[in-house]
């Protein structure tokens, strides 16, 4: 894992100097080495800026920026198939100086071109320039494991995998894009393409960028989507059939994460995503694994004494880590140096924490994120398709009237007649599905939002439209379980829980890996039909089958929990003073952003003991802890 980080220059104006500034804000991802290279051209200066940490041919020729003929790459990531790749290329024609996979990238590409992508299993963002046509590439990998970000403006093209490196150049504009600010404030995160400042865009994950240098013809290109794959007739196999290819196919995407010259442990959690992934690596292990846990003493928060039982059973390497208010303190000044763009997910405390303490012990972690998205495993999902299912029983004459008042939180027994005597909650996902009109893909926007587009209108001061995004961008039909699995794989996933694992692991050096996102699960798993998913009450129910052959049914069988923190209840108490700092009015006024009226009520009743206004109170002090270390 490592930074990558440069510039195009049109007006010929910047040098090495800004180079090795925007380079050394990225010193946190690959303290191990580092290299920049500048390329003259009439028409354009080309600056290469690398930060590496070491990973697989720790050996300085393995360095970068690293050049094959005409090509120069700079690459951050890992391809683990880089062997096999490399033997195939022997077989080619092709010769090598180095062990690293970099060096089998540049070579992919001299022979395949841009299609070279298709043969890689990774997580990866890199650029590489061809000298011979001016023509620069940037892949994103097709989960968006590893970040990539660009800026265009006035004959300056900056691209880096954090935003941090462009406020090292001196023409770089500092404007807050207010449509971004308000997608923050809705999802908790601003979604692919988009970034906090204006003319700066996230590449989109499954895409490249092709630029040529000449023409200045920029074209952004996708190169895999997992909607296509949902869009297949589902697979006509047995459930035995479905085990047993999963099972092989997990089994190659785990041990091919193994691969490194450098210390790997495991993120377990006690649920079932991380006890599979820990499970079925032991078991092709003859030394013990190093698993790493993070707990709290609030026991409704708490899995680590279930992850500890994990360990026990399985026979790892077991390190565990109670997080308090007072690490919450320490943490939460940092996140706006890690996370250089608003990003509300509180859980990035303890993924620091636990990345922290595993960086003690190893240099690669991996983590089983993805199981959720792939497998079905959140329950708003099985929760959706039950209001769908309801839906089709309330008469359609009532289905408006009933819609108008859950969405204004008004209830009556009389819904009773309907639904049956149902919780808040729930009639708050009937709503969503009532109001979304059918439309399967606003449904799941409409699960996972913290504010409705109403609201943040009323909170900004500049009225805020929602941008086009992987919401809304598909119109295919498919079945509602399949539309919830597709659209998180595209949102809630890259832009929440792959930024919170990178950012978190990046900023202690510790390198990422995510054995679920291997993309041949995902192409296999979403040709299944619904019920391999939710099988009646049973979520993931084909994961849960793998991991009852490696571990005991009743020591996972237990409500999901979910990798969150208390702060909750923090703020009120120790966490109070911060709080109210960042919530200060006039320091708000100035700003000329938002509606103090708004934020002061907000404030008044989180104090006073009511909860409903925390999501907003919480993304709020991060977006001025943000603004208060980029702009002010």
């Amino acid at each position: 894992m490592c930074g990558i980080a440069g510039f195009i220059d049109f007006n010929n104006t910047t040098d090495k100097r800004v180079l090795n500034l925007m380079i050394n804000t990225l010193s946190h991802r690959g303290p191990d080495g580092d290299g920049v290279e500048i390329v003259e051209n009439k028409n354009f200066t080309l600056g290469l800026g690398h930060k590496r940490l070491s990973i697989i041919d720790l050996r300085a020729s393995a360095n970068q920026p690293m050049s094959f003929g005409s090509l120069k790459i700079v690459f951050n990531g890992e391809v683990y198939n880089y062997n096999e790749i490399k033997e195939e290329l022997k077989k080619l024609g092709h010769s090598f100086e180095t062990d690293s996979d970099t060096e089998v990238i540049l070579h992919s590409f001299k022979e395949w071109g841009e299609k070279c992508v298709d043969k890689f299993i990774g997580m990866f963002a890199f650029l590489i320039f061809d000298e011979e046509t001016n023509e620069i590439y940037i892949f994103r990998d097709r989960a968006g494991v590893k970040p990539v970000y660009y800026y265009e403006y006035e004959g300056l093209f900056l691209f880096s995998s954090e935003l941090k490196s462009f406020h090292q150049h001196s023409n770089f504009k500092k404007e807050i894009d207010n449509d971004s600010a308000g997608m923050f404030f809705k999802y908790g995160y601003i979604p692919e393409p988009y970034s906090i400042f204006k003319n700066t865009k996230k590449l989109l994950s499954g895409h490249f960028l092709k630029y040529n240098l000449n023409t200045l013809k920029k074209e952004v290109i996708k190169y895999w989507d997992i909607n296509s794959f949902y869009k297949e007739e589902k697979l006509n196999i047995t459930e035995e059939e479905a085990l047993d290819k999963l099972e092989s196919l997990c089994t190659s995407a785990f041990q091919y994460r193994m691969v490194s010259d450098v210390p790997v442990g495991v993120f377990l959690s006690g649920g079932y995503d991380s006890t599979f992934v820990t499970a079925l690596l032991q078991k092709n292990q003859k030394e013990k694994i190093k698993t790493f846990t993070i707990g709290f003493e609030e026991s409704e928060y708490n899995e680590a004494t279930y992850a500890k039982e994990i360990a026990q059973y399985l026979g790892t390497e077991h390190y565990e880590y109670y997080c308090t208010s007072e690490d919450a303190r320490k943490v939460i000044p940092l996140l706006p140096k890690m996370y250089d763009e608003p990003f509300g997910d509180s859980s990035a405390i303890p993924t620091y924490l636990v990345s922290k303490m595993a960086k003690e012990k190893v240099t690669v972690a991996l983590s089983a994120d993805g199981g959720d998205e792939i497998f079905a495993g959140y329950n708003r999902y099985k929760n959706i398709v039950e209001y769908h299912k309801k839906l089709q029983k309330i008469p359609k004459v009532v289905q408006p009237i009933l819609g108008y008042f859950l969405s204004k939180k008004i209830t009556h027994p009389i819904f009773n007649l309907f639904l049956g005597n149902k919780s808040k909650s729930y009639y708050d996902g009937l709503s969503a599905v009532l109001n979304s009109k059918g439309n399967f893909r606003e449904i799941v926007e409409m699960s996972v939002t913290k504010m409705s587009t109403s609201e943040v209108n009323r909170v900004l001061i500049n009225k805020f439209e929602n941008k086009p995004n992987n919401f809304k961008n598909d119109n295919e039909d498919y079945s509602l379980l399949d539309t919830c699995l597709s659209v998180d794989y595209k949102t809630y996933l890259v832009d929440d829980i792959l930024t919170k694992v990178d950012r978190s692991g990046m900023a202690v050096s510790l390198e990422g890996r995510e054995p679920l996102l291997d993309h041949r699960i995902i192409e296999f798993v979403s040709k299944l039909p619904d019920n391999f998913k939710i099988n009646g009450s049973v979520q993931k129910y084909l994961l849960k089958k793998l991991t009852h052959k490696l571990i005991p049914k009743e020591m996972l069988d237990r409500p999901k929990t979910g990798f969150s923190i208390p702060l909750i209840n923090w703020f009120r108490e120790d966490l109070k003073n911060l709080l109210l700092e960042s919530l200060d009015e006039d320091r708000i006024k100035k700003q000329n952003l938002f509606d103090v009226s708004y934020i002061n009520r907000a404030k008044k009743d989180y104090l006073g003991g009511s909860n409903e206004s925390f999501y907003f109170i919480w993304n709020m002090i991060v977006f001025q802890m943000w603004h208060k270390e980029w702009i002010e």
